[in-house]
């Protein structure tokens, strides 16, 4: 099936050509945005605009039908009016296209007969032609390391090829996804919004992210399903091999009814899904952000397996109170915060004084920046030499440090970290809380999230973060012992 599913699914995110349908030569269409945003990205494939009016888009003429383009068709982004799908779909069949990604709206979300026939008639129509459908009412595929970006902006972003997939049934959360990918260094292998998913679903998506190799975790947003049975089914087999963070959307009421008017999707209650995702290992997620954290935290600690945290902060002034938030959180969270050895203890009285220093976990070593340079550095490394420390986490606070330090100072002090990442084993993780040097904190937290620190604002986020990756080892382990064949 593994094998399958990456065949079946190559001209989907890997398409040698493809076509924008409704690409006009009016700068405010979104066809022509696409074609834009293909250009922009570097898609290096061939790109067919296509409209009835004629004209060019950046050098590229634009055919007046699918049926009149010069080359091969792997897949079609279609970008125009309901009535004209059937037809569409014609020309794709005579034109041996492999995948339709239709942005057009106006289907079953509507809630009318009318719209959930015309899915019923696409989907017969392009089964009989061997294409697969993706949507309607959604953005389609992304996949920077093909070049392909997320949705008509002319930008072309795409940011950093990865080993992060995701599934969403939103393309606004979606395009949230890739925003904030971008900008806390979250990178993506590849992603889609499916939209209604007439044809290929959640399910599709998800089992074919699991046999892609170039993937090692997987978010989903998803409102409904179709088949309950076969996402449960599906999810459960991946679990056991990738974990899987998912946020369900509709777990209201009316969240359910909106739901059901942006997707056509029928909410399940959120009991059952949460006792679901439960049962078979997969990380719940209650927002965007917790979605995004997951994902992050998994992306950079792989297989790194452990509970035992050390808190380090005070890097300017006392750190007692912060330290003290930070050790409740972490227990509360589900993290041990256990005191470092005697030995480690002793030795960084040594280094850093009895006066104004916490040496027990957490730790306070404010007094670092009133000693030599080299003080922090000595610290930091027999913090992480005890044995029994399994990851350490630092709250900076660039307000605090500002107000000791100049900038310049502050820089020297990250660059140490990202230099202290590089030199050992045991994962580092910032919380660098928002505050009023803002324009100075987002230009750090950028600098760290290049060299693959994980960085978050809040102590809490960080912690059920790590909590999450330390439930999916767990889950997985307990399936190991258990003997349940890993596919």
């Amino acid at each position: 099936m593994s094998e399958k599913r990456l065949k079946e699914f190559e001209p989907v995110f890997y398409p040698k050509s493809i076509a924008v349908i409704g690409a006009s030569a009016d700068e405010r269409n979104f066809g022509h945005k696409w074609v834009r945003a293909l250009i922009s990205a570097g898609f290096d494939g061939s790109i067919y605009p296509v409209s009835y009016g004629g004209g060019t888009i950046a050098g590229l003429e634009i055919s007046p039908a699918l049926t009149s383009v010069p080359g091969e068709v792997d897949y079609v982004i279609a970008s125009v009016s309901r009535q004209s799908v059937l037809g569409l779909l014609d020309d794709c069949i005579a034109k041996k296209v492999k995948a339709i990604q239709f942005f057009t709206a106006g289907f079953s979300e509507i809630g009318t007969h009318q719209g959930r026939e015309l899915e019923e008639r696409m989907v017969t129509k392009a089964r009989q032609g061997g294409i697969r459908i993706i949507g309607p009412n959604c953005i389609g595929i992304y996949c920077p390391e093909h070049r392909i970006p997320l949705g008509p902006s002319p930008l072309g972003k795409v940011g950093i090829s990865g080993s992060v997939g995701f599934v969403s049934q939103s393309g606004g959360i979606a395009a949230k996804l890739v925003e904030v990918g971008i900008a806390r260094g979250i990178n993506y292998s590849k992603g889609v919004s499916f939209g209604n998913g007439i044809d290929l679903d959640a399910s599709d998506f998800l089992q074919y992210l699991t046999a892609d190799a170039k993937t090692t975790v997987i978010g989903a947003y998803l409102e409904g399903t179709r088949d309950g049975r076969r996402l449960f089914d599906i999810v459960k087999g991946m679990t056991k091999v990738k974990p899987l963070v998912i946020w369900k959307g509709g777990r209201t009421e009316v969240g359910a009814q909106a739901a059901m008017s942006h997707t056509g999707s029928l909410a399940s209650s959120a009991a059952v899904w949460s006792a679901m995702l439960k049962q078979v290992g997969a990380i719940e997620a209650h927002s965007l952000e917790e979605l995004s954290d997951g994902l992050l935290m998994f992306q950079h600690l792989g297989d790194w397996r452990g509970s035992n945290i050390a808190i380090v902060g005070g890097l300017a002034d006392g750190g007692g109170g912060i330290s003290v938030s930070a050790s409740d959180i972490c227990t509360e969270t589900g993290l041990n915060v256990p005191p470092l050895s005697s030995q480690t203890r002793e030795e960084l009285t040594k280094l850093l004084g009895e006066v104004g220093g916490i040496f027990r976990n957490p730790i306070d070593v404010s007094q670092a920046q009133s000693r030599d340079p080299l003080a922090l550095s000595r610290a930091m490394r027999l913090i992480v030499e005890d044995p029994i420390v399994e990851l350490v986490l630092v709250q900076e606070d660039v307000d605090v440090l500002l107000s000791y330090s100049s900038l310049k100072e502050v820089e020297r002090i990250n660059e140490f970290f990202i230099e202290f990442r590089g030199g050992q084993s045991k994962p580092l993780v910032i919380v660098l809380p928002p505050g009023s040097s803002e324009p100075e904190r987002l230009s750090l937290e950028r600098k760290l999230s290049k060299a693959s620190i994980a960085v978050f604002p809040t102590m809490e986020r960080a912690a059920k973060a790590i909590v999450a990756v330390n439930s999916w080892f767990g889950f997985k382990k307990g399936a190991e012992s258990s003997g349940q064949p890993l596919q």
